[in-house]
């Protein structure tokens, strides 16, 4: 378990959506600091919040805000980017591209905080996946968000030994500017942030914030006809 009174947060795109109702959590649980990337930060009203840049595809960038954030003890990998809904007609450049941000990014992020997350006494790394982790219904962000699902059980093992405990977070859709345009149920964002904090603070492996995430994993291990109906013919 990690305590989150007194923390230092890394919050990846924290400007934003689900990223800035984590921050103003925080901000609510007695923490020491936050810093909260965007590819371009504004600045914030409360002291205890430190906008910095962040491209997490981008070597440079995460060497760079590593060296300005050395006094981490938590970090919460919540940056990603949407992708098309098909495989066969988006251009391969372009789903590499969601690879690159929701699953290497995350990846290059804890390898460059572990040390540093160690170094300060331990501590504890939140990697926000989806419900469509287990779903295949929107191409390659599913297949980005199943395997970031697959690297935290691997690194939740390869922690064990280290003092830094690793939670995953699975949600469906979420009432934010990169859903805007979808029309089905969603979360509201404070509800998911007040449900990943708590996992931290409570060591759970996962959190499955909503009916949407619980509904999908339950369905992984039957049959795929129940979690693809479309293959069922009349």
């Amino acid at each position: 378990m990690t305590a989150l009174e007194g923390a230092v947060v890394l919050v990846t795109g924290g400007q934003r959506g689900i990223g800035k109702a984590l921050v103003d959590d925080l901000l609510t649980r007695g923490v020491a600091k936050i810093y909260a990337t965007a590819r371009k930060p504004v600045p914030s009203d409360d002291p205890r919040v430190v906008p910095l840049p962040l491209e997490v595809t981008d070597p440079a960038s995460i060497a760079a805000l590593a060296a300005a954030a050395p006094d981490v003890t938590v970090l919460i990998n919540n940056a990603g980017v949407t992708a098309p809904r098909t495989y066969l007609d988006a251009p391969t450049d372009e789903l590499r591209t969601v690879f690159e941000a929701n699953f290497w990014g995350p990846l290059e992020v804890t390898k460059a905080f572990v040390p540093i997350i160690e170094r300060n006494g331990g501590g504890h790394i939140l990697n926000a996946h989806s419900a469509l982790s287990w779903v295949a219904l929107a191409g390659a962000y599913s297949a980005s968000k199943a395997a970031l699902w697959l690297q935290t059980n691997a690194l939740r093992i390869e922690l064990l030994e280290r003092g830094i405990g690793v939670t995953g977070l699975h949600m469906g859709y979420v009432d934010t500017d990169m859903t805007a345009a979808i029309d089905a149920p969603k979360s509201k964002a404070e509800d998911i942030a007040r449900q990943a904090l708590d996992g931290i603070e409570s060591g759970a492996y996962e959190v499955l914030a909503d009916d949407t995430a619980r509904g999908a994993k339950a369905v992984v291990s039957r049959d795929l006809a129940e979690a693809y109906p479309q293959l069922v013919r009349s």
